[in-house]
């Protein structure tokens, strides 16, 4: 900006000197004095999603540990751990390491959003994107090599799953669930012969199942008059043909049946977890979002 001096005074009038300053001015923008970068409706969305799986995962943890000490207490104190299949097929164990990280991440979503603390938001953003980067993953390997994870599946946990049946009452449980929902008999393309790998159904057990199956495999196990299970309806089918058991049992594997049923309905499961994902980006989104409000409301603080 230039100031002209005029000297108006003495003999003659006129400018006699110029004076020239530049002149540097920072302007700032103003804000109200309750004025925040920091959105509420983010800030309290991200809250209360994150407080719902909070309580989610401490529900889910409460579970598998009682269910873990109930078990703990029928076994005397002895649990098998021995290997990392003990581990993920032991259901108890699993709802445990489910609850707990269920439990911190959401936890961290909460304190981050409520407190405006990015590094548990950088956390939580983080842990998100992990877990959909590993759903991601799985999905593509389901189904681009639904053959091949057949096969790994049939190869590491047949033989396990059968083993463990009579050992773990949760994974019993489980597999008389699956095998009545799928109408399927043990795991493999053996189907029901998988059951002779068990001490408890092979055909050298002296004990009244010998040669048997469970009663989950078979076509009519509950009497439709009486409403009572028939755990003996699958007694010695081991020794018949395929044609004269499948009178009796359903006789082809799960694994194999889970595949063609995920075949079916492919579409409803895809759009599925397609929302999931979409679900998932959003909280992401949010996230980064509140992240990025935060740093802008701490700059304006620090200037």
């Amino acid at each position: 900006m230039s100031n002209y001096r005029y000297g108006g005074g003495g003999g003659g009038g006129g400018y006699y000197g110029i004076e020239v300053r530049d002149m540097h001015m920072h302007q700032r923008m103003s804000y109200p004095h309750r004025f925040t970068f920091v959105s509420s409706c983010v800030k309290y969305m991200i809250f209360l999603l994150n407080f719902i799986f909070w309580l989610f995962g401490g529900l889910l943890l409460g579970i598998g540990v009682y269910a873990f000490m109930d078990k703990w207490e029928e076994a005397n104190g002895w649990v098998r751990l021995e290997t990392i299949y003990d581990v993920v097929l032991n259901i108890s164990l699993v709802m445990i390491i489910a609850g707990i990280v269920i439990f911190v991440v959401s936890f961290a979503g909460c304190l981050g959003a409520l407190r405006e603390n990015t590094y548990l938001l950088k956390f939580y953003s983080m842990c998100l994107l992990i877990f959909f980067l590993m759903e991601m993953a799985i999905a593509i390997i389901c189904f681009v090599f639904p053959q091949h994870m057949n096969s790994f599946l049939e190869d590491q946990f047949t033989d396990k799953i059968i083993h463990s049946y009579r050992d773990d009452p949760d994974l019993q449980n489980f597999i008389d669930f699956a095998q009545q929902e799928f109408k399927c008999c043990g795991l493999s393309n053996a189907g029901y012969q998988d059951w002779s790998k068990n001490e408890y159904f092979n055909c050298s057990s002296p004990s009244v199942e010998g040669c048997g199956v469970p009663y989950s495999c078979c076509i009519n196990a509950t009497d439709i008059s009486s409403r009572l299970v028939n755990i003996m309806c699958g007694y010695g089918v081991q020794v018949h043909s395929v044609a004269a058991a499948s009178k009796l049992i359903w006789t082809s594997g799960c694994i194999e049946n889970v595949r063609v049923w995920a075949e079916r309905n492919l579409y409803g499961i895809a759009g599925f977890a397609l929302g999931i994902a979409l679900v998932q980006l959003l909280v992401i989104y949010l996230a980064k979002t509140l992240e990025g409000q935060i740093d802008l409301q701490k700059s304006r603080w620090a200037t």
